[in-house]
């Protein structure tokens, strides 16, 4: 086979590390695949010097980014370096010489995808990130492309590992939150410092990436309404537990009234769905289509190898293309719906509230939650001395209104604390 297809690798870390694992062990695959060798040529790391155990053959190992970029012996441009400066002047640029490039940056296409892709739609060449949500699980193409005939009316997600390992922990062995972050920090599942994963910023920047394919409308980070796990207590899943639900960190993209909602939160699943038996450090996907109704992508969302078998896919896509003088599927935002305000939400939410064991309480609790027109579909109580708590299930209700009662709450007589708020999701997921 005399064609080849030179890379440009951009980085060279855990990510970039199983790209070379895997184009070597399966390169007569790959070539088969793709009709062309395809050989890494340079590769642009932080410590040249540095030993490492991969079969790089005779690439050129450097520390200039940018010349990989611009070099003559590069036709594709592979970046797993991460972050949003300089990745984005390198994809651009990239671009800009007509050069394909395939990334696994999840904060630069959420943050910056509209104007990468026009850069890419400009320039006439791909631009692959297959790899940039949920590691190895393939969505990003069956958005694009196999739903392409289709309308998706909800897309679902556990899309951060580290979090639903975390939940899956205390739900199981009734641990505290403390506790098993300390457990995924020494295990590696978790950074020293979890911000990205427990605050939920990964998993909104994975779900504005989705929610701009699925419904063709231009959706940033910064649209996604986000919410983290620190505030989840073993009180919560407990009681989650005892009602038929699990806890889980999900990301929710979906069009009502012909707007798009895009929110990322801890909520209550119904022990019945797909998505509730998603366990550790596991990431799944849910789409619900008009024509196709409802499919399940389940897998590994991070790793090297996972995460490097998404970036080879592309790879090969992209390669199989530039041979043929064609480009993939391309994004959209013909639809350009707009973005649904979070007040606006309607679901169903728990209540817990810390009060006073005396008689009038429960129902100055039901006298406000009616005067701000959220109705209470289920109550328990829980006493203990002078002290009780107070479980509370509402019927679907809108999210300013659900606000307005907990502010009300917060200086209510009797009322010592709302304890905790959580969405119950099982609506969304009636099939």
């Amino acid at each position: 086979m005399d064609d080849v297809i030179r890379l440009g690798l951009l980085g060279c870390g855990t990510v970039g590390g199983g790209v070379v694992t895997i184009l070597e062990r399966e390169a007569a695959d790959i070539a088969a695949r793709t009709g062309a060798q395809v050989r890494v040529t340079r590769v642009a790391v932080r410590d040249a010097g540095r030993e490492r155990d991969l079969p790089l053959g005779d690439a050129v190992i450097g520390t200039d980014p940018w010349a990989v970029v611009e070099a003559d012996d590069v036709d594709v441009v592979v970046e797993v370096m991460g972050g949003r400066d300089p990745a984005g002047g390198l994809i651009r640029r990239a671009l800009e010489l007509g050069k394909p490039v395939v990334t696994a940056n999840k904060e630069l296409i959420a943050h910056e995808g509209p104007e990468l892709y026009a850069a890419a739609r400009a320039a006439g060449v791909d631009l692959a990130y297959e790899a940039a949500v949920a590691g190895a699980i393939p969505i990003i193409k069956p958005l694009k492309e196999s739903l392409a005939g289709d309308r998706v009316t909800r897309v679902v997600g556990i899309l951060n590992g580290t979090t639903n390992y975390i939940l899956t922990r205390m739900s199981e062995e009734g641990a505290s939150y403390l506790d098993v972050l300390a457990d995924a920090q020494a295990l590696g599942y978790a950074e020293a410092d979890p911000t990205a994963d427990v605050g939920g910023h990964d998993a909104a920047a994975k779900c504005a990436i989705i929610a701009s394919l699925a419904f063709d409308t231009v959706v940033h980070a910064d649209d996604v309404y986000r919410e983290g796990i620190e505030q989840v207590t073993a009180t919560d899943i407990r009681t989650a537990e005892a009602l038929g639900y699990v806890i889980k960190l999900i990301g929710i993209a979906s069009e009502v009234d012909d707007q798009i909602g895009v929110r990322v939160h801890p909520a209550f699943l119904p022990r019945t769905h797909p998505l509730a038996s998603v366990r550790d450090a596991f990431n799944a996907v849910y789409v619900e289509a008009a024509a196709a109704g409802e499919l399940m992508f389940y897998g590994r969302g991070a790793g090297a190898l996972p995460t490097g078998s998404a970036v080879v896919g592309d790879v090969i896509d992209v390669a199989r293309n530039l041979l043929q003088t064609a480009r993939g599927a391309t994004e959209t935002a013909h639809r350009a719906k707009p973005l649904r305000p979070m007040h606006e939400l309607r679901t169903q939410y728990y209540v817990l509230l810390d009060v006073d064991d005396q008689p009038g309480v429960l129902a100055e609790v039901a006298r406000t939650f009616g005067a701000h027109e959220v109705s209470i579909a289920q109550v328990w109580q829980e006493g203990a001395g002078d002290h009780a708590q107070l479980v509370l299930i509402t019927h679907r209700s809108r999210e300013g209104a659900l606000r307005e009662t907990t502010e009300a709450l917060a200086t209510a007589p009797g009322v010592r604390r709302v304890a905790s708020v959580l969405r119950v999701e099982s609506e969304v997921f009636e099939t």
